[in-house]
This record gives structure tokens, C-alpha cells and sequence, in this order.
């Protein structure tokens, strides 16, 4: 608007006042219909103002950070991969998660059904940025694990090594859907976009998240570049010192035999957790 009225300033102080002297009332109006037209173009080539930020997008996508940015608990549990004939194999894990003033930092322990072992170490900021670090079976120290196998399947299950995190509340692009039902919980429907400086190996993300916890109780991702839907649905919601979480996540394929089924048995979701409990090799591990 300073622009636009700096503009008229000009035009009234110009060459085109005379013109508008000279030319008596005809002069005027073609210096007005020059003004107009003036303004009008330099009001197309400005970036329009942004549109007002939608007040229950805000209250969503609060709750779910802050859901997120409140984590401090350790589980164990079983990931199991079911294939298109009902084999089952099935795998051990220990997690502990933390929120902490740089962060989330994620750590998985996965072992069995042999003797192998797959360590992942995961961090996301409170800006969106997310990186991992793997110790893979054979290996002795966590080393970050390349952007490109970040979509690998965990284990050979239906999780990707992002999929451990909920990272897609943090994307730039954010948009509420019409609330909808699942099952018969009433949700909001937010549908999460990745944008800017975001990495991850889908272009979208959909949540259906129940109105009255705050906490997902189906996500749909949509893979880049592909179109593949990957399903994560939540079962057994339930609340425990206060904390709303899920006792089981299934992924799977639209389409495709077979899922996957991540099980929590037992853990504090208050595990008041530090620094050493994320030095893998040290006192955490």
C-alpha cells in the first residue's frame, strides 16, 4: 500500500499534471485513466497479502506438535511382517523417545530373528529438518543414513526408516480438510504437504485425528513420484499416566498382500529421559 500511494504522489507531482493543464478537462481524464491504469498494474506485479491463517488449522496442528514435542517414554514390543500367504516373521524392539530443546530424538533397537541387530537413531526439529543415523547389522557405530534409503523398508517390513517418525505435522504445507468419521470416532482431516526445505520421500501426507485426543487414528501417505498410497492405521488407543498413544500401528499396501504390525507390550510413556540415554554404546544402551 506505501507503494501504490508513493505512485499516486508521483503521478500527481509529474509531467502529467501539465499535461493535465494544457488539456483542460480532457487532459485530466486521460491523466486519471493513465493513473489507474498505473496502479492497477503494479497491483497485479505485487505478492497479493497472505490469506488469514485458518484459526481451528492453527488449533489442529498445535495440539499435534505439541503432542509430539511432549515425548519422553520408552517401550518394547514386536514388529512383525505378515506376507501374502500369512507367514509371520517377527522381530524384537526397544524405542525411546525425547523432546528435547533442539529436538526429537528417536531411538530404535531392532533385533532378531537371528542374531542380527539394526540400530536407528532419528532427529526432528522443531523447524521440520529430520536426519537418521543407522548402525546396521555387521556394524559397530551409527553413521547418518543417506537421504536416498530413507524410504528403504525397516527390516524388510512395510515401515520405512521415516515412517518412525510423525514428521509430517511439521511440513510447511498444511491444509484442513472437512472433518469426517472414522470408525466411529468423529476427526479432524488435515492433509499434510511437503514444501520448502522438507525432506521426505512422499509429497503428502492425510491424517484422520481424533477431535477429542489429538492423537492419529489412520495416516495415508502418498509416495513421490509413484502415486503409491502406503496405509499406517492405529489400534488401541488408550491413555496411561495422562499420554494418549496407540498399543499397535499396522502399514500396509493398498492393493498389495500382506502388512506389517508394529506392537507395543509394555514401557513408560514418563521416562524422564537425558542426554545418555541417546549415546549408543554408553550408559543409554
Amino acid at each position: 500500500m506505501k507503494i501504490l500511494r508513493r505512485v499516486m504522489m508521483i503521478v500527481r507531482n509529474s509531467s502529467f499534471g501539465a499535461t493535465a493543464k494544457v488539456g483542460g478537462s480532457n487532459g485530466r481524464l486521460g491523466v486519471l485513466r493513465a493513473a489507474i491504469a498505473l496502479v492497477a498494474m503494479l497491483a497485479l506485479a505485487l505478492p497479493s497479502p497472505a490469506v488469514a491463517a485458518n484459526p481451528e488449522l492453527e488449533t489442529v496442528l498445535k495440539a499435534s506438535r505439541q503432542r509430539i514435542e511432549a515425548l519422553d517414554y520408552r517401550a518394547t514390543g514386536r514388529l512383525t511382517k505378515i506376507d501374502g500367504a500369512g507367514k509371520r516373521t517377527t522381530y524384537r524392539f526397544a524405542a525411546k523417545a525425547h523432546w528435547f530443546p533442539d529436538g526429537l530424538k528417536l531411538l530404535t533397537e531392532i533385533s532378531g530373528p537371528g542374531a542380527e541387530k539394526t540400530t536407528v537413531l532419528a532427529h526432528l526439529t522443531a523447524t521440520g529438518r529430520m536426519s537418521i543415523e543407522a548402525m546396521l547389522p555387521g556394524e559397530k557405530t551409527l553413521t547418518p543414513l543417506p537421504f536416498e534409503r530413507w524410504n528403504e523398508p525397516l527390516v524388510g517390513t512395510d515401515f520405512a526408516y521415516e515412517d518412525m517418525v510423525e514428521n509430517q505435522f511439521f511440513w510447511k504445507s498444511q491444509e484442513l480438510l472437512p472433518s469426517a468419521k472414522y470408525g466411529a470416532r468423529d476427526c479432524f482431516v488435515l492433509k499434510s504437504g511437503v514444501g520448502g526445505q522438507d525432506r521426505s520421500h512422499y509429497d503428502s501426507a492425510t491424517s484422520w485425528i481424533d477431535s477429542g485426543i489429538s492423537i492419529p487414528v489412520q495416516v495415508v501417505k502418498t509416495v513421490h513420484g509413484t502415486g503409491q498410497q502406503k496405509e499406517f492405521t492405529y489400534f488401541g488407543l488408550r491413555q496411561t499416566s495422562g499420554v494418549w498413544s496407540a498399543a499397535q500401528v499396522e502399514a500396509k499396501l493398498p492393493g498389495k498382500p500382506g502388512s506389517s504390525l508394529l506392537v507395543i507390550e509394555a514401557g513408560s510413556p514418563k521416562a524422564h529421559l537425558g542426554a545418555k540415554d541417546f549415546e549408543v554404546g554408553g550408559n543409554g544402551q
